[in-house]
């Protein structure tokens, strides 16, 4: 693989998440926008997010002050180097945050230090997968940390709501966790979801579910009702854009089903704000990008 190749794909792949919103997004954000009532607050507000954006891809430019937690999801044959791909992607994350296209954004816990590149232990995160094909398949999520504080795991039974371990208790969590968030998170919202697994699974995989788009639809039917039933009942509560109330609570919902061990049943709940970054490309054997994803 060329180095340099590589790391103009995975520049390139940075600029474009951060400042172009996916095509799906884009749609159900303005979809969203016609359903509110037309002088309504929650109206305004889709307004400006639709201004934001479109003003955002205009001019590329971060669609958000916070660009966020910088998320690499890569499928690759066997014999991929690993080492090597983390070196060409810190090299880009680095580059991006000195030219704009991601703000300085990593702090230490500890001294509160920010480092200036992006650069730093978690930051960005890799997740690795062996795949079959020739290719590499590379996808990026940007995730703000205001809609990271509104995510949420529950552990059933859960006698407050009166949550048992079914599928009933687990829509009472998703529920609760978007009427918890009341519009916090910069809504409307997309949740990624994971039933089963355990603490730390479940809050990959409800990640993962936000690599899926808005319009797909869940091969297992038990979850695509689950999915439907979801926001139906989420954009019935009236919370609206950005809390101001309106019928676009949510914009999607996504779920999907670990295992579990028999002591524990985890619900896990991931919140995407309404600038949902999420960019893929396939790359060929060099790194060059030979398609877009979304």
């Amino acid at each position: 693989m060329d180095r340099r190749a590589l790391q103009q794909s995975l520049l390139e792949l940075v600029r474009k998440t951060s400042a172009e919103l996916p095509d799906d997004v884009a749609t159900a954000l303005i979809r969203g926008r016609r359903k509110e009532v037309k002088g309504t607050t929650g109206h305004y507000a889709m307004g400006v997010i639709q201004e934001n954006f479109e003003l955002a891809r205009a001019k590329s430019q971060p669609i958000c002050q916070d660009t966020g937690s910088i998320l690499f999801f890569v499928t690759a044959p066997k014999g991929f180097d690993q080492a090597a791909f983390k070196a060409a992607a810190d090299a880009a994350v680095s580059e991006a945050t000195r030219v704009g296209y991601l703000r300085q954004n990593s702090v230490d816990s500890l001294t509160g230090k920010n480092s200036g590149t992006n650069l730093g232990p978690g930051s960005p995160s890799y997740h690795f997968e062996q795949g079959k094909k020739a290719g590499i398949d590379l996808r990026l999520i940007l995730k703000g940390g205001g809609c990271e504080n509104v995510g949420a795991q529950y552990s059933l039974p859960d006698s407050r709501m009166g949550a048992d371990r079914d599928l009933a208790g687990v829509e009472k969590c998703i529920l609760d966790a978007v009427n918890q968030a009341q519009g916090k998170g910069c809504g409307p919202g997309i949740l990624g979801v994971t039933i089963g697994g355990d603490r730390a699974t479940g809050y990959l995989h409800s990640k993962e579910q936000f690599l899926r788009k808005l319009d797909d639809r869940n091969p297992n039917r038990v979850l695509a009702a689950l999915e439907k039933r979801i926001v139906e009942k989420a954009n019935a509560l009236g919370i609206g854009p950005m809390g101001f109330g309106g019928g676009t609570t949510l914009l999607g919902c996504k779920v999907g089903a670990l295992d579990r061990l028999p002591a524990s049943f985890f619900v896990t709940v991931s919140y995407m704000c309404w600038a949902y970054r999420r960019q893929g490309v396939l790359l060929d054997a060099r790194g060059r990008i030979r398609q877009w994803l979304y």
